[in-house]
């Protein structure tokens, strides 16, 4: 075995399962004990100042420099106590993942005395580096200054011994260069337009806020393993090798035994989460071998991302101490299945109503739908802008793929509920709903009957799928920053209310009545977006064929799929909305794309690089074994056996040969392809060449190399196989 690999493999062996200080008290007592939440606030803050703190993260209000100052004072006096030393305001930029510049407390006065100083022009704003992060062409390299601001509905926390501030991110001309600016902004046009829906039903419902459910899948892998391959340390992903004679086909990894090491470690990070207020409910082995799963309880929405990304990064930090390596790209490994980030999405208002849970009245059932359906008609309204915010080249290789979504946006509610929509779409208003006897409905013309949350099964094909009391957004990819597509489906649905509202309330200015006006937009709703809806399996062949009679949207091509970004539509629907302007929306796309042919043009090296270093010099020294083999045996047999003996030997020899020669050829090839991309002028046409040109040679090296892993001595074969980096924990 060659030393590299040898080495990976002893020191995985030598692993000793590292041990954990458990803290002796229930979850309940220490959770959130490294959050400024509340109850912390209210021990170090004035009952005024918390007062206008809360009315600031509730309203949305501004709060004075005074106030402020105060509530600086008191976050460093618990964060000094806690035994913090710096500070950083923690931000979400273009990249999917956080940044943050760290600032130590000290300060020293005129006289050289060290304090610790932290007020509130510190804690509100900070001046980080805008020009050396994604912007989308908003900023030259030339223009450094951006401003990050603080978000008070978001609680600072400590890790380590560091103060983190949640904030948003602007260019010194104010335009958003984060996901947190425009999914709060999204967040309140959503509140604004659901609140008026509500109205229609109850009016004490002042505010609306939207919930999220976030389910993390990931791999872990042996550090060893994992530095014994270049692929994995530079692209997240394996480019070469072979399938393991036994991966996921037996099903029996999914919800098993979680392995003793990798349970240790998910229990670390799991007390560091609860410190940290980051409510992870759920841990279990997912469908491949060394693929895990965590999910959160529901949260507003902007907290729940705020969360995702921390616990993204605790995963990555515990998994080291535990000498493991977190994969979070979609498709890490051919051939088994990859890892999504199932962004579960409702609505709760102030009254404590979840708006797409199924009520026990004719009233609720009728808000129920109302609200069902016109995140239906916002999704079909805007299904090209939907999928352009989830594509991206991990991505690629998971969606379509018989384990996630198809490319084709659509929506699955369950036979019952869609019995429930066809009834009052074709005016059939007595039907009858059975599961288990428990369940009957009787629909007359102005009212929407009692409906269950089990009437829904759950369909693991579609893109959208309703679950009993939420929509799961299945497409997400694993790696990707969620506030992307909340971004969209915020936006969408709120700009879909705003319309029913108005067409509701023309109709009761023109004299109809309130309950049937709402029934008579919700049909009109119904039959609008009724092709988004698909019951059956999103994997067959069918569905792309009933899709593309229905004008479906089928678009597999990256670049492509981006280009809704671009739509005048959807630029309409984001400025409408003040969601995001034209300049920050053709950013975005800047960034999205840019990353995509960063993405390719790195990998393509990687590959080279591999295969020239790894590949064929190991691959030779196998053929000359076989050669100097050959050469022995024609010392000892005579003329006739020696052919008969060695036939296969000298036609793996040249076949060898043959396959080195046209690696090479190919590697060659595909870096001349790649230098010629590079020459082009925009950033589109480089993008596209590397899509048609470049790409195309990953599949056929991979073919090649793959072959010739089966074949060669495996004590020779420098990078770790699948068998090795899936089955060792």
């Amino acid at each position: 075995m060659s030393t590299q690999r040898f080495n990976a493999l002893k020191e995985l062996l030598s692993r000793d399962i590292i041990k954990v200080e458990y803290p002796e008290k229930c979850t309940s007592e220490y959770f959130g004990s490294n959050i400024f939440e509340k109850k912390k606030m209210r021990k170090y803050l004035s009952k005024d100042v918390y007062k206008q703190l809360i009315a600031s993260i509730e309203t949305g209000s501004n709060l004075s420099r005074k106030i402020a100052d105060q509530v600086a004072t008191g976050m460093k006096t618990w964060a000094l106590e806690k035994g913090a030393t710096h500070y950083t305001h923690w931000f979400h930029p273009l990249t999917d993942s956080t940044a943050e510049k760290h600032d130590a407390f000290i300060d020293i006065s005129l006289d050289g005395e060290v304090f610790e100083n932290f007020d509130g022009s510190l804690l509100i704003q900070q001046e980080p580096d805008a020009s050396s992060l994604p912007t989308g062409g908003i900023r030259n390299t030339f223009e450094a200054r951006g401003y990050t601001a603080w978000d008070p509905s978001s609680p600072a926390f400590i890790v380590g011994k560091t103060l983190c501030i949640p904030t948003i991110f602007i260019s010194y001309t104010g335009e958003a260069l984060d996901y947190k600016t425009p999914l709060l902004r999204s967040l309140f046009v959503l509140d604004k337009h659901s609140t008026k829906a509500c109205k229609f039903f109850d009016e004490n419902v002042n505010k609306v806020t939207a919930t999220v459910g976030l389910e993390q899948e990931y791999f872990l892998v042996d550090e060893a393993l994992y530095n014994a391959r270049p692929d994995l340390i530079l692209t997240d992903r394996t480019l070469l090798g072979h399938a393991s004679a036994k991966d996921q086909q037996m099903q029996d990894h999914y919800f098993g035994a979680i392995p003793q090491r990798v349970e240790i470690y998910m229990q670390e990070f799991e007390i560091e989460a609860y410190k940290l207020g980051i409510p992870v409910k759920t841990r279990h082995n997912e469908v491949a071998p060394n693929q895990f799963e965590c999910s959160s309880i529901f949260e507003e929405a902007n907290l729940a991302i705020d969360h995702s990304l921390l616990l993204m990064e605790l995963i990555r930090r515990i998994a080291r101490k535990h000498k493991f390596k977190t994969l979070f790209h979609e498709k890490p490994f051919k051939g088994i299945n990859g890892s999504a980030k199932h962004t579960n999405w409702s609505m709760t208002t102030n009254t404590n109503v979840n708006l797409l849970k199924p009520g026990k009245t004719p009233k609720s059932n009728l808000q129920f739908i109302t609200f069902l359906v016109n995140t239906i008609k916002a999704v079909h309204d805007n299904a090209d802008l939907i999928r352009a915010s989830i594509v991206s080249a991990g991505n690629e290789y998971r969606l379509g793929a018989n384990e996630a979504p198809p490319s084709i946006v659509s929506v699955f509610l369950g036979t019952k509920l869609s019995n429930v929509l066809d009834g009052i779409e074709n005016s059939v208003f007595t039907e009858e709903m059975n599961s288990n006897e428990k369940t009957e409905i009787k629909l007359d013309i102005d009212k929407i009957p009692e409906i269950f949350v089990d009437n829904t099964d759950r369909n693991r094909t579609s893109p959208v799928a309703f679950t009993g009391n939420r929509f799961e957004f299945r497409a997400v990819g694993s790696s990707e920053n969620p506030a992307s597509a909340l971004i969209v489906l915020n936006t969408a649905v709120a700009n879909q209310l705003e319309m029913f509202n108005k067409q509701v309330n023309d109709l009761i200015d023109n004299g109809i009545e309130k309950e049937k006006a709402i029934l008579q937009v919700i049909r009109e709703v119904i039959i609008a977006s009724k092709k988004v809806r698909f019951e059956g399996n999103g994997y067959g062949q069918e569905w792309l064929d009933e899709a593309k009679k229905r004008g479906l949207t089928n678009i597999s091509d990256v670049l492509q799929a981006l280009e809704a970004y671009n739509f005048p539509k959807f630029i309409e629907l984001f400025e409408k909305h003040k969601v995001l302007t034209k300049i920050e929306i053709k950013a975005r796309h800047e960034v999205r794309v840019e990353k995509y042919k960063k993405q390719l043009q790195i990998e393509s090296r990687v590959l080279g690089d591999i295969v020239l270093n790894h590949i064929v010099p190991t691959v030779i020294k196998y053929q000359n074994l076989l050669i100097e083999n050959v050469k022995g045996m024609k010392t000892i047999f005579d003329e006739e056996e020696f052919k008969e003996l060695t036939v296969s030997r000298i036609k793996s020899i040249r076949e060898i040969s043959i396959s080195i020669t046209e690696i090479e050829k190919k590697s060659e090839e595909m870096r001349i392809k790649r230098k010629n991309a590079n020459a082009l002028e925009t950033l589109n046409q480089i993008t596209r060449a590397y899509i048609e040109n470049v790409k195309p040679y990953f599949e056929d090296i991979r073919y090649l190399v793959d072959k010739l892993e089966r074949e060669v001595d495996n004590e020779l074969w420098t990078l770790p196989k699948y068998r090795e980096l899936l089955y060792r924990h």
